[in-house]
């Protein structure tokens, strides 16, 4: 079934524009309350993060839920993964996500856990899809739903994340800077890292509503560079919107992404014998972490560019360890999905056991250079068909061998092929890369 509202991460658009309208919301969540009722009445939790519009949407859903039967219990402005965490901790039937994670503030988005903290499976959606075509009709009065107020979310979501390293590991003596994105991991991250001894210099605190991941967290690590550098903070440690990415960055103000980060995780995890299997990476994970991975004898498999993907690859292989190099990372061996805060406490965890620093725990995997052409396209092509891309393909990998790799794939948004080449020699990488994409162009539109 195609579905019409739902992508790879919830609901997402711009607010007031179809579908991130507030009839529709509501409608939304009547229709996954019908759908997640089916077993029986119960709970669901409901968290946002720090945009203006999760005001409107919060009570949106509410009303619609409550028409369903159901009852809800709001959480106010909480990361992502922290939904996901109270929503297994409750027992509760589903949890459900307001936020578009990295986007701007006029952007806004509906994700679900299921109630066991778990991204919902497809034939839910699709279900949830097929109730938006029915007529709303509300239960019975006396079968409305109730809403609630968690007020010791916070506490309970700060003890969960220190929780997930080891009770004897301090911070103390380490000076951290921390941008929060002004967006849901505000009042979190901060506490965090202090209640484990550290030095924190808050960066992204302030959130007005408009502000969230406006020049600061992890999509612009340059604000978290020039703290780092005149604080002469040991570590900088940077977040989106909505809690689920993290980029670190070291005393020079170096950054240190998604893939390097799952590096040193994997490492630490290998050397204390509770590697459970490989790694998951996408298709973007940089070849170099591909590479280090195999000099340090560890698996690694590549999934389709998208957390959900990440996470289907990892229960198929009974892996725990995997993310992408946006810096989602999903350790499973500590919660359910991707946790900026508590992929940054294993980090951590490992720096102060072996007492290194950022870039000497990175030590041992390059970075490969990476060219990404767009192509613009005029009409629907398939670059996987076409002969003569094939064969520059073919060509370009020969020349690459085992240093480098070839990725072209369609952009999901836009009449755009993305042509890219990543290997150990830049000036190799870009000619070939700028040699495929005149090949694609020429192949799409015939010039």
């Amino acid at each position: 079934m195609s579905r019409r509202y739902f992508g790879t991460d919830g609901i997402r658009g711009r607010v007031g524009q179809d579908p991130m309208t507030v009839d529709f919301v509501m409608k939304l969540g009547w229709a996954a309350g019908k759908v997640l009722s089916r077993s029986g009445p119960g709970q669901i939790v409901i968290g946002k993060d720090t945009r203006i519009s999760g005001y409107m949407f919060e009570s949106a859903l509410e009303a619609g839920l409550a028409a369903a039967g159901l009852d809800v219990l709001l959480l106010g402005p909480m990361p992502t993964p922290a939904i996901a965490y109270i929503t297994q901790a409750q027992r509760a039937t589903a949890g459900i996500v307001i936020s578009a994670s990295h986007n701007p503030y006029h952007d806004d988005g509906v994700k679900f856990f299921n109630g066991d903290g778990f991204k919902l499976p497809d034939s839910t959606e699709e279900a949830i899809e097929a109730m938006l075509d029915q007529s709303l009709q509300m239960v019975e009065p006396e079968q409305i739903g109730k809403a609630s107020r968690m007020e010791d979310a916070k506490g309970r979501y700060i003890e969960f994340c220190k929780s997930s390293i080891a009770f004897q590991t301090s911070l103390r003596g380490i000076k951290l800077v921390v941008d929060c994105a002004n967006g849901a991991t505000y009042h979190i991250a901060p506490a965090v890292f202090r209640e484990l001894g550290a030095e924190v210099i808050e960066v992204g605190t302030s959130p007005n509503g408009m502000n969230i991941n406006d020049g600061v967290g992890a999509l612009y690590p340059q604000n978290m560079r020039a703290q780092v550098l005149e604080n002469k903070a040991d570590l900088g440690i940077a977040f989106d919107g909505d809690g689920d990415r993290v980029m670190m960055m070291d005393a020079k103000g170096d950054v240190k992404d998604g893939d390097q980060l799952l590096y040193v995780i994997a490492r630490s995890k290998l050397a204390s014998g509770q590697l459970k299997g490989g790694v998951v990476g996408t298709q973007m994970t940089n070849l170099g972490l591909e590479h280090a991975l195999a000099a340090q004898q560890i698996p690694f498999q590549r999934a389709a560019v998208g957390d959900r993907y990440v996470m289907e690859k990892l229960v198929e292989n009974d892996w725990f360890l995997g993310g992408e190099s946006s810096g989602h990372i999903i350790c499973l061996d500590k919660t359910t999905t991707g946790d900026g805060i508590i992929a940054a406490l294993q980090v951590l965890e490992w720096l102060v056991s072996q007492q290194q620093t950022l870039t000497e725990a990175c030590s041992g995997m390059d970075i490969y250079p990476q060219t990404m052409i767009n192509v613009p396209i005029s009409q629907a092509f398939d670059p996987d068909t076409n002969p003569s891309v094939q064969d520059a393909v073919k060509s370009a990998q020969v020349e690459l061998a085992e240093a480098g790799r070839v990725l072209l794939r369609p952009s999901g948004t836009e009449p755009l092929i993305r042509v890219m080449v990543e290997g150990q020699d830049a000036a190799q990488v870009e000619k070939t890369a700028s040699v495929l994409a005149d090949v694609v162009q020429q192949a799409a539109n015939g010039t």
